[in-house]
This record gives C-alpha cells, structure tokens and sequence, in this order.
C-alpha cells in the first residue's frame, strides 16, 4: 500500500441521506461511489503525476471505507478465498463497477497483509482516526453493515468490530443499530 496520505475527507460530497430522510436510498452509497470514481481515477505507479482532479482525500477516503468493511468481514478470523471472493464481487457491485475487481483485489491484498501486521484492535483505531466527519462516520458503518450483509449476514462477531469503529468514531450506540437497520432495507431492496 502506498504512504500514508492525508486522510481528511474535505471536498467529498455527503454520503447518503442521514437517518430519518425520506429521501430514496437505492443506492448503496453516494459517497462509496464517489469515493471510488476518484480511486478509479487514481495512477497505478505512485511516482507519476496525478491527474487533473484527481483527489487524494476521496482515494483514501475509499481506502478507509473499504478497510472498515474488510474489517467487518474478518471479524470471526477466517476469512477464506470463497469469502473473499464474495467479498470482493460485492465491494465492486457496491462502486458500481468504477473500481476494477484487479484494483479491489490488490486494496484487499494490501488490507490483509496490514490485517496480518496491526491485528484487528489497530486497524480498526487507524480507520476511526482517519474519518473525521460525522456523516462520513456513519457511511462508513453503514457501508461497512451493509458488506456484511451482502456476504452473508451480520454475525455478533461482526457487529462487535462496527461497535468498535463506533466507539472509535464517538458514535454513540445506536449509530451501529442504525448503520445495521439501513443496511438490512438495502440489502432487501
């Protein structure tokens, strides 16, 4: 994974309609889907020029996104190549294809070798100290909810790592209920 960039997610539009909107949630998540055209947009060789418009913070604002979830999806500690692979089909249904599965799979790559290193505990602090904005907080969660039922359900194990990155992010208890909650309507729908 390249450096560390600055993971302030200033200049991304908010995520999807905060609890208690009427507004239509068909989406999975704006913000997931704007966060993945810029890391869509993003050079694969690190020493190149960056493109014109191209957003750092959006790039790892994607990265963390899909860190959460990954995290989620690890928290019963096996996380075997048939999940993986659920996984990753869902993170690329999720962006609306912007994002290559090729680019999914060396994110994925990168997030397990870090897994591996960090353990779960500091992992998931880096990913609440990245997020700073409340809304995008409660993307994270709800995206982050939302993979977990894509790939088979929520189990206890992993609703505790949503709870950490709650406790992580100040969110009070009920943020993980509702992330869970909207979640479960998307992934009927």
């Amino acid at each position: 994974m390249p450096a560390p960039i600055d993971r302030r997610p200033g200049g991304v539009a908010p995520g999807a309609p905060r609890s208690g909107s009427d507004a239509s949630r068909t989406h999975v998540a704006s913000i997931l889907t704007q966060a993945a055209r810029a890391y869509s947009a993003r050079p694969p060789i690190e020493d190149i020029t960056m493109p014109t418009g191209f957003d750092p913070a959006a790039v790892a604002l994607f990265e963390s996104i899909i860190e959460a979830a990954f995290l989620v999806a690890n928290a019963g500690g096996s996380f075997g190549d048939a999940e993986r692979k659920r996984f990753q089909a869902a993170v690329v249904s999720a962006c609306h294809d912007l994002v290559h599965e090729k680019q999914i799979e060396a994110l994925l790559a990168d997030l397990r070798e870090m897994l591996a290193d960090d353990g779960m505990e500091k992992r998931v602090g880096m990913v609440a100290r990245t997020i700073a904005r409340t809304e995008h907080q409660r993307e994270v969660l709800r995206v982050a909810a939302f993979m977990a039922h894509a790939t088979g359900g929520v189990s206890e194990k992993e609703r505790g790592v949503l709870e950490q990155l709650a406790r992580g992010f100040k969110l009070d208890a009920a943020a993980v209920d509702d992330a869970l909650a909207q979640a479960a309507e998307l992934a009927k729908g």
